[in-house]
């Protein structure tokens, strides 16, 4: 067993180098009683001169039989030569001694600023000595400028301890190189680390020796990781752009914009429009001037709109006859040619402001009739209580659109105003807008567009599907955004998105269930109620394939949890789907005709194989750690690593 010891820094008076004294680790180890070696075996100048330039290497014996080797670097050039030979022997090193001079500045800053560094890249847990050499010739010294720059000036006790705490290190102030300072001051403390070193290596040497003979016969089996679970993506949403669609395809049209001198009508939805402006809530009554509380507000709406209640306007296009949507006349002309693009910058959110000033500057050629045009823009979405100007506007909607910031379609779930057909459910009924659910839901546009029953009624039944479930159906057509109670409420949505046909809805249901699932712990796992076999059926039936293949997967990772649950054993039997034809059916009664002697069909069994074949932890595993277990026992030990 050997020590490594480095050596770093010059411990010379730069100005008695004549009567310098021998160097503090040559002193040391001619003197120390625990160090054994002559004078011609020390010092071994001759042999390092040629392998290793860098470093004086010193080589003795210490505590009797442990090898003792030391190199000893004074001079940082000399250092800095040999780059890979000086960090190799940093990095071997069990101990590190830094000396400097007192009485020279020069080699204080010389370690400080050039092996301080190295040391702190190199440093793991490796014990540091920091020595101070030398009586103090300046107490005292001198404040002024050329003084303070001098050299030659004394190193305090302050900066030495200052540069130790920067290391962790343990300073030493040796005023000589005597006996006391160097075999009990000096000495003491080195031989601390250097047994600390010996103990942590003897240590360590007892540990792998214990490891390797621990184990002669089977060695303990090596779980291996699980499989990873089937990554999910979300889809992306389509919010903004299905409501955009909205204004283009002129379904459910409610209100009509026009001015009698601009022969082109607008047409467009109450409920969006609404859902952005406190304007034409005023207008369209569904708040009233007390409820506001703000006479820009009131004042903008009287100014611009006015509601006409005469007969039909014959150029409108009309749901039906029996209610043919709102005229409304817009008094500012200029206004009125720009209101398409109004209404479509309203449409796709109110935040693309630069794209709308392009669109009015290309049908107004004015720049003061522009700026009217886009002042009055700003008036209808201003928010009451507010102060209103462009560069507010720009900065508060210049990331999202206005449906996350201001009156959003949720103020409307569920209540009344401005709703035009109403879904019976359970008993109970839920009001909606046509506008909404033809927008975000392909299915109920071909329902109320088409030749059905629900086009031309205004109560609609709604079956299998509990009233909860449904409202949070129609929170996410009306915000985009969902959150159930729980797994069983997630599935139910799922279904629900299903039966219309909203595929980003159920993706956010799976990822869900699969979050709530993952966040469980083991313990909550076994004692849960939910029955995991019956959710990847209904996830199998509702044809969410994603989510069927996660908890297949999940099933098999939690393999030693779910396989002792009664509802493993139904692992998943075939179901017949209303939309599976008839080559289907005959497919499945075949592969169950297949197994006469057998009551589970073929279904089952790839599922059952399939967990089998992907378990955690797996068969060999197990049969490893039981085979180890009974080699422990049979040995009467203990294993050390389980």
């Amino acid at each position: 067993m050997s020590i490594h010891i480095v050596a770093l820094g010059n411990e010379g008076d730069a100005f008695h180098q004549d009567h310098r004294p021998s160097g503090l680790i040559r002193t040391y180890l001619g003197r120390s009683p625990l160090v054994s070696g002559d004078e011609s075996s020390l010092l071994l100048n001759a042999a390092s001169a040629v392998a290793r330039p860098v470093f004086t290497e010193y080589q003795a014996s210490a505590f009797g039989n442990v090898k003792l080797v030391v190199h000893d670097c004074p001079v940082w050039d000399i250092f800095d030569s040999d780059w890979y030979t000086s960090r190799n022997l940093i990095g071997g090193a069990d101990i590190i001694v830094i000396k400097y001079n007192v009485n020279d500045k020069f080699s204080f800053h010389e370690v400080k600023d050039n092996y301080i560094p190295v040391i702190k890249r190199a440093l793991n847990s490796v014990p540091v000595i920091i020595a101070a050499v030398g009586t103090r010739q300046n107490e005292l010294p001198c404040t002024c400028p050329l003084c303070t720059s001098d050299r030659g000036s004394c190193v305090s006790t302050t900066e030495g301890i200052q540069l130790a705490k920067e290391l962790g290190a343990t300073y030493l102030e040796l005023h000589s190189l005597d006996d006391f300072y160097i075999g009990k001051y000096f000495g003491g403390v080195l031989e601390y680390f250097m047994i600390q070193a010996l103990n942590q290596k003897t240590s360590e040497k007892m540990k792998k020796r214990k490891m390797t003979n621990s184990f002669h016969g089977i060695r303990p089996p090596q779980l291996e990781q699980p499989e990873k679970m089937p990554v999910l993506k979300a889809e992306a949403s389509h919010y903004n752009s299905d409501l955009n669609n909205l204004l283009f395809c002129c379904q459910c049209v409610d209100v009509v914009f026009y001015h009698p001198d601009v022969k082109d009508i607008v047409e467009a939805h109450k409920i969006v429009l609404c859902a952005v402006s406190h304007v034409f809530m005023l207008l369209f009554n569904v708040k009233s001037p007390t409820d506001i509380q703000d006479a820009s507000i009131i004042k903008t709406t009287q100014d611009l709109f006015a509601i006409n209640r005469d007969a039909v306007f014959p150029g409108a296009s009309q749901e039906s006859s029996s209610n043919p949507p709102l005229r409304v006349i817009v008094k500012d002309a200029l206004f009125c040619s720009c209101l398409s693009d109004i209404l479509r910058f309203i449409y796709s959110g109110a935040f693309q402001w630069e794209e709308l000033e392009e669109d009015v500057r290309r049908k107004l050629k004015d720049s003061g009739d522009v700026s009217n045009v886009i002042e009055k823009v700003q008036c209808i979405l201003k928010t009451p209580g507010k102060i209103n100007c462009l560069r507010n506007c720009k900065t508060y909607q210049a990331r999202k659109p206005l449906w996350f910031y201001n009156t959003s379609l949720k103020f409307f779930l569920n209540k009344p105003m401005l709703a035009d057909v109403v879904f019976e459910i359970q008993g109970t009924t839920v009001p909606a807008h046509r506008a909404i659910l033809v927008a975000r839901c392909e299915v109920m546009a071909a329902m109320f567009n088409g030749n059905y029953m629900e086009a031309k009624s205004v109560l609609i039944p709604v079956y299998g599907v509990s009233k909860e479930t449904f409202l949070s159906f129609l929170e996410y057509l009306y915000t985009d955004s969902c959150c159930p109670a729980g797994i069983f409420q997630a599935m139910c949505l799922l279904i629900c998105a299903e039966m219309y046909q909203v595929s980003r809805l159920q993706h956010i249901c799976e990822l869900f269930i699969i979050t709530q699932l993952q966040s469980m712990p083991s313990r909550e796992l076994a004692s849960m109620n939910l029955d995991i076999v019956d959710l990847l059926k209904k996830a199998k039936f509702h044809h969410s394939d994603c989510l069927s293949t996660w908890l297949l997967h999940f099933i098999a990772t939690n393999y030693l949890i779910f396989s002792q649950k009664p509802e493993f054993q139904d692992l998943s039997a075939i179901v017949f789907h209303p939309r599976m034809g008839i080559d289907h059916i005959l497919r499945a009664s075949i592969q169950i005709v297949l197994w006469p002697h057998c009551l589970v069909p073929l279904s089952r069994v790839e599922e059952r194989s399939f967990v089998e074949k992907h378990r955690w932890p797996s068969n060999m595993y197990l049969k490893q750690l039981a085979e180890y277990r009974k080699y422990i026992h049979s040995r009467k030990c203990r294993c050390l690593v389980m």
